[in-house]
């Protein structure tokens, strides 16, 4: 396994809000940005009752995400995705070059 910092936080804090659980769990969405480590790769988690695994965790820049991958974060595209986390975050700027912990994630088979 690589050499990933510790925890920030813990895996069932990854998904919380309910519209990203439902799209988690119909599997639109597959990943989730945070500014730290929730969870590593084979690590599972719950949501609703449904057991997730984790299966990819990298350090990638706001400025490398696309519309694909704000699909597969579960909302409609880039746009919307930036709206919310700048609501979210009152005072925040969207910068390019800040760098997230991306977790990929599917359901466990």
């Amino acid at each position: 396994m690589e050499d990933f910092p510790k925890k920030t936080c813990s895996i069932d804090r990854l998904v919380t809000h309910d519209k990203l659980i439902a799209s988690a769990l119909d599997g639109s969405k597959t990943e989730q940005r945070r500014a730290g480590v929730y969870g590593y790769p084979g690590e599972e988690f719950d949501l609703n009752g449904v057991t997730f695994v984790m299966k990819n965790l990298s350090l990638e820049s706001l400025g490398q995400m696309t519309e694909l991958d704000a699909k597969r974060e579960g909302y409609q595209n880039l746009d919307a995705y930036r709206d919310l986390i700048l609501r979210m975050h009152p005072g925040m700027v969207w910068d390019d070059g800040a760098t997230v912990w991306v977790h990929r994630f599917a359901k466990a088979e």
